[in-house]
């Protein structure tokens, strides 16, 4: 397939652009940043350059390039690292609304007929689900209960909506875990920079990044039409045990403890995630709908292989 890929140079864009390549697949790379271009042809790929969030110019750059593609795959985020405060959540949030329906429109004018979309398991909500195992069918973008999650919720929500009921695409939305993996992420907990709470909290569930790339191949060659897949390994960790078993596996100093009350003042986003959030969720229909299973079932089992480059953890 030809594919235009929106968030090539992200975390997971980077790894999937090259997956995508040994699959037999041409990837057309989104860029609003004209010097990022070389690198993505160096890398092999095609280039539009314009911003997701200007429909006119998204449209322009499309028309003038007579763009043409089977599908389009939505990865993109304005998160390089866990936001401390709600309001770092904003510029994704629009992402999630404005970009997708701008993809969408363009997805169209290009003559794809398959649309993927990034979504994350936090849709189901950021609150403790006690013993609740979490599948596709659970409750999910219910932003109801207000406060300052409320927002993302509702973002996350309206992406999947807007992509899996459109009739005229088959639109699929990827419920990916909180990625691990990642080299950005290694950086930082080598230099400490990753805190952890000093009480355990929640279970969260997770993805090692080289899981999630396999899975979005799968979904894009083999997913149904209208469906959502938890994408996910298949044992929750806390946000605590994540990082330091990702330090010891690299090698890495232990991640430095902070109280509770001190992450919820300095960093009330990260708060929300590693002290108030606990879920189990489940992965058996990513699993016996696209016949995709991570290689890494836990965390333990990557830090156990001791990776021999840099890797960590990141949250989109």
């Amino acid at each position: 397939m030809r594919i235009l890929l929106a968030g090539a140079t992200g975390a997971i864009g980077r790894p999937l652009t090259a997956a995508l390549q040994e699959a037999g697949h041409a990837v057309v790379a989104l860029t609003r940043d004209a010097g990022k271009v070389q690198g993505l042809r160096e890398r092999g790929l095609e280039v539009l350059v314009a911003d997701a969030l200007d429909r006119e110019r998204l449209r322009q750059a499309a028309e003038e390039g007579e763009l043409r593609v089977d599908a389009v795959i939505h990865e993109m985020t304005a998160l390089s690292k866990p936001p401390a405060r709600h309001s770092g959540m904003r510029a994704t949030n629009e992402l999630r609304t404005t970009g997708t329906r701008n993809l969408l429109e363009v997805a169209k004018l290009a003559g794809a007929r398959r649309f993927l979309t990034q979504s994350i398991v936090f849709g189901y909500g950021y609150t403790d689900h006690g013993d609740e195992l979490i599948t596709e069918e659970s409750t999910f973008g219910d932003s109801r209960g207000g406060g300052p999650t409320a927002p993302h919720v509702s973002a996350m929500a309206a992406n999947e909506r807007l992509v899996r009921s459109d009739a005229d695409m088959e639109g699929i939305a990827l419920r990916y875990g909180l990625f691990y993996g990642d080299p950005t992420m290694a950086t930082m907990l080598k230099a400490r920079k990753v805190p952890v709470p000093s009480s355990e909290g929640g279970a969260l569930a997770w993805i090692h990044l080289d899981d999630a790339v396999s899975a979005t191949v799968a979904a894009l060659e083999r997913g149904r039409g209208g469906a959502a897949y938890n994408i996910v390994d298949d044992r929750p960790t806390t946000w605590r045990d994540l990082m330091a078993a990702s330090a010891a596996a690299l090698g890495a100093p232990p991640p430095r403890e902070l109280p509770g009350w001190l992450i919820r003042l300095a960093a009330p986003y990260v708060a929300t995630m590693v002290l108030d959030t606990s879920m189990r969720v489940s992965n058996e229909l990513a699993r016996r709908e696209l016949g995709w299973a991570p290689e890494y079932p836990s965390v333990h089992d990557w830090s156990s292989r001791r990776p021999t480059h840099p890797q960590g953890s990141v949250k989109r």
